[in-house]
């Protein structure tokens, strides 16, 4: 009972956090499902958590498709090239070392609160030519993307957010909601590739991701009321993750200096 409380209440602040900020809640999947969920396997927790990263992210791009925010033939093209990626990408993290693995992800969650403490507004330079430069860049964003995606088990959406806009100058909100097709397919592609290692926990799994729903209706819902707020609510949601980071990155490196 202990370990379903924890999960659903693990996943509900994921989904809170995505609801109310629209991105970086997935960072915090893995170190919860370890630290507070108690999954003694972090390459367990990784593949778990992908697979809870790809639902949520499913359920945003949804919405986003419905509003039409959506570039589908730009989407599924860098979600095809990004899948590879990512598979390649899982595979190299499931061959790490598990503690290895969780110290530079301690290592990656420090970047992330860094970019979210100091976002940087990158603007649409309009659509840009469907010419082999572009395809090159958007091929290569999608590539590293990807095999971040995998590597780590996470969305991603920080990396191809602002990729999308480099490679094809598309506007934000159609960057944001494109980016949830391939966050999703590199969740799936990751989770997939742990699953036939049997490194995904199906049951948690679906705990965390019940949990996420409910935690993300409130969380959109929060979001209209402070609306007003999102620089603040960004600054104290980075300065949380570089608490976790810190508590990731001194267990990791305590594991591997007493073995």
């Amino acid at each position: 009972m202990s370990t379903l409380i924890s999960a659903i209440g693990s996943g509900s602040l994921v989904g809170f956090t995505l609801g109310l900020l629209g991105g970086g809640g997935s960072i915090l999947a893995t170190p919860l499902l370890l630290y507070v969920v108690g999954v003694a396997q972090p390459h367990i927790a990784i593949g778990t958590g992908a697979l809870a990263v790809s639902v949520n992210a499913i359920i945003n791009f949804v919405n986003h498709a419905y509003k039409g925010n959506v570039r589908w033939r730009c989407g599924i093209v860098f979600a095809s090239l990004g899948v590879l990626g990512a598979l390649a990408g899982s595979s190299l993290g499931k061959a790490m070392d598990g503690s290895k693995l969780i110290l530079l992800f301690g290592l990656l969650m420090v970047v992330v609160g860094i970019l979210m403490l100091r976002p940087r507004k990158i603007a649409a330079s309009g659509p840009k030519p469907v010419d082999l430069e572009m395809c090159i860049k958007t091929a290569a964003v999608a590539l590293m993307a990807g095999a971040a995606s995998g590597f780590f088990g996470i969305g991603g959406g920080f990396l191809i957010v602002p990729g999308l806009i480099l490679a094809t100058g598309m506007p934000m909100i159609n960057a944001v909601g494109t980016s949830l097709l391939a966050v999703a397919a590199f969740g799936v592609a990751t989770a997939v590739n742990y699953a036939l290692s049997g490194l995904v926990d199906w049951t948690l799994a679906g705990e965390f991701i019940a949990g996420g729903v409910l935690g993300g209706i409130v969380g959109t819902l929060a979001s209209t009321r402070l609306a007003a707020h999102k620089n603040t609510l960004n600054r104290i949601f980075a300065v949380m993750i570089f608490v976790v980071a810190a508590y990731v990155i001194y267990r990791s490196f305590g594991t591997i200096v007493t073995r």
